[in-house]
């Protein structure tokens, strides 16, 4: 059953390029890549396009921190990302940046739009500022003691510790995240965009029903807060698109950010001779999805409309919104092992029995997603390979072995076969209102019916029958047909496996509209093995790989084991696993203070013709110009770790004590490379 063809584009939120993509930002990706598959599966022309949110303080800072230019940095990232969305089978018609030629044309476009109709405002605000950098300071680039309870070491928005909200003008003893000064007060006159100007016509489009309910809940309690003017404008130095009256001022991030998706669409446009307008004018038939995160639903729901209309644009279809991801009923945390970047995942696990374990627990909500290890498991080992893969390799044996590899000319079943044509309106109705779960619980319903059938008729049994070759033949074909179905309903989530059944079963690419044609008189290959059991032991192996030892380890001193009669709470260790480690002298080559960490020293160390660089948390004690040409003693053999400042390629041994952090140095005579014995 098919719907008239539509025009769809579907975008999701852009990752920020800053970073590593990790598990949590793909519950989002996979939703979206799972409806926009669904789509195209049933003949609808659908886009689906995304970009790297590429501007920003940010990302100027990291760049800044890292040695490269803002341009370098965004493309590393940009490749870094396009590559984990590749393996996990994110398939975008798209994938851009935000700063691009099309990014800035569409930003000025818009800007100039509201402006000339009076929906831009200026006045001068009074900000932090770094009198050391020369520049205004973020709320999350101000740290302080928290004005409600003390806390020390909380950030300019908000308290970790109690949860209170405040101005970063609140804090107690305020500092810079970037270079430690204590801010200042600067006033600096700002660009606002008047979103009331747009509020009678929000309260219309979201009573049409473009956002979830609870969604639009929460939009009433803004609506009776009254709605504020949005700063648009940053101050130099700024990495990001120059406002084009306003020397000086730049477009805030998350004014350009969601422009960003129609740069995108015009980029592929440009390519493909596609029509932008078709897409974005205001007479639109086109439908425009936007799948975001409910954090971010301000931005899309408020602002983004309004800035479309403002500017003479079409607004979204709909907008719909997610819950975060929890792994095991807690946040996500780097110290247990459950920040899991999309790499690390990939060198452990399959990619697909993430995409249908994220499946299962998706629906058009906005409730929050747990990732428990031993559901994950059990789905993963009952579903996929206990249940559905489990079809075909009872059935396509015999049909190899037996029959040649050709499938029987008629049906067993028929019925059965029909039933499991009818429950496709179901799972379709399912899948078009993203209610994911249901259609993995309605797909795996069947594939239980289809192994009762095959439990029922055992094939094994009827093949030692005299004169019952036919039969056999009969019921594997039955089975394999229900199988294909199986496959076809599970596409959209499983690409990957779908065309590897492709191949086997000898057959083009399945399509939505594939199931009132079974195959019949069919000629498959050889059955291959198309997916293995998880075990516990990958699962356990990934979370160590994902472990962080020390949660602050870009701050912590290292220190050097003491007697055990000081240090009871030592671990005994061998002299076998004493012997593992290599101490090695090394002559520090270069030392430099860290941006944005209070403790941290970036240290460059001879070990006797190789540099490595090792970042050491030492700074209260050792001013860094003092210590190039002095000789210590590093752990040469640790495995290289990546910090948000850099890669450390070893660990220097210190002592710490009575309030001090105290080098280990070897005598005079010692050279770098030399072994500590």
């Amino acid at each position: 059953m098919t719907d008239p063809a539509r025009r769809i584009l579907v975008t999701s939120a852009l990752p920020y390029a800053n970073g590593p993509i990790h598990i949590g930002h793909l519950v989002e990706y996979i939703q979206t890549d799972i409806w926009v598959r669904f789509q195209k599966l049933r003949g609808h022309e659908c886009y689906y396009l995304c970009a790297d949110d590429a501007h920003g303080t940010p990302i100027m800072l990291r760049a800044e921190q890292d040695g490269l230019s803002p341009e370098q940095l965004i493309d590393q990232v940009w490749q870094q990302h396009r590559a984990d969305f590749a393996h996990f089978l994110i398939e975008f018609d798209n994938y851009y940046s935000t700063h691009s030629p099309e990014n800035r044309h569409y930003a000025e476009l818009i800007y100039n739009r509201l402006n000339a109709a009076g929906h831009i405002s200026r006045r001068v605000i009074t900000q932090a500022y770094d009198p050391e950098k020369q520049m205004f300071l973020p709320d999350r680039f101000i740290k302080g003691d928290c004005p409600r309870c003390n806390a020390a070491d909380q950030y300019g928005d908000s308290c970790e510790h109690c949860g209170a909200t405040y101005s970063p003008t609140d804090l107690k003893n305020p500092r810079s995240v970037i270079s430690g000064a204590t801010p200042v007060l600067k006033e600096s006159l700002h660009l606002f965009f008047k979103l009331a100007d747009f509020e009678a016509m929000l309260k219309e489009w979201i009573v049409s029903g473009p956002v979830q309910l609870q969604m639009a809940n929460k939009l009433n309690e803004w609506f009776e807060a009254g709605l504020q003017e949005w700063d648009i404008s940053r101050d130099a130095p700024y990495w990001g698109f120059e406002i084009p009256d306003a020397p000086g001022k730049y477009f805030y991030v998350w004014l350009d950010a969601p422009i960003g998706y129609m740069a995108s669409f015009q980029n592929y446009c440009d390519r493909t001779g596609l029509k932008f307008a078709d897409f974005w004018s205001p007479d639109s038939t086109a439908e425009v999805y936007h799948f975001i995160g409910k954090d971010i639903a301000y931005f899309h729901i408020l602002f983004w409309p309004a800035e479309l209309t403002g500017a003479g644009f079409r607004k979204p279809t709909a907008v719909h919104c997610h819950g975060f991801l929890t792994v095991d009923g807690q946040k996500m945390s780097k110290s247990r092992g459950t920040f899991i970047k999309a790499r690390t995942y990939l060198q452990h696990l399959h990619p697909e029995y993430l995409r249908y374990y994220f499946a299962t627990k998706l629906n058009d909500g906005i409730d929050d997603l747990d990732l428990n290890f031993d559901d994950f498991l059990h789905r993963v080992n009952s579903d996929l390979v206990g249940k559905l893969v489990n079809i075909a390799s009872r059935s396509a044996g015999f049909i190899t072995r037996r029959f040649n590899g050709k499938l029987a000319e008629q049906l067993a079943e028929p019925a059965l076969y029909i039933d499991f044509i009818v429950a496709g309106d179901s799972i379709t109705q399912a899948y078009e209102g993203r209610e994911f779960g249901r259609a993995m619980r309605e797909i795996m319903a069947l594939a239980d019916r289809a192994n009762q059938y095959i439990d029922e008729k055992k094939p094994w049994t009827l093949a030692k029958q005299p004169g019952a070759e036919a039969e056999v033949q009969a019921v594997c074909s039955m089975g394999l047909n229900l199988f294909r179905l199986l496959i076809l309903y599970l596409k959209p989530v499983l690409p990957g496996l779908a065309e590897q059944v492709e191949q086997f079963l000898q057959i083009p690419p399945l399509r939505w509209d594939a199931g009132p044609n079974p195959l019949l008189g069919h000629a498959i290959a050889e059955f291959k093995p198309l997916m293995q059991r998880v075990e516990m032991a990958q699962i356990t192996a990934m979370i160590e790989d994902s472990r962080e030892s020390f949660p602050a380890a870009d701050e912590t001193p290292v220190k050097a084991p003491g007697p055990l009669a000081m240090d009871p709470i030592s671990p005994i260790i061998s002299i076998d696993d004493f012997t593992k480690l290599d101490f090695r002298v090394a002559r520090i080559v270069k030392a430099e203070t860290v941006t944005g960490a209070d403790k941290l020293v970036r240290l460059e160390l001879d070990l006797g013709g190789e540099t490595r660089q090792v970042f050491a948390g030492i700074k209260s004690a050792y001013a860094p110009e003092d210590l190039p040409g002095r000789l210590t003693v590093v752990v040469a053999n640790l495995a290289p770790r990546k910090m948000r400042f850099g890669v450390s390629e070893g660990m220097i041994l210190a002592a710490g004590g009575n309030g001090g952090i105290y080098l280990l140095s070897p005598d005079s005579g010692a050279e770098p490379g030399m072994r500590v014995k």
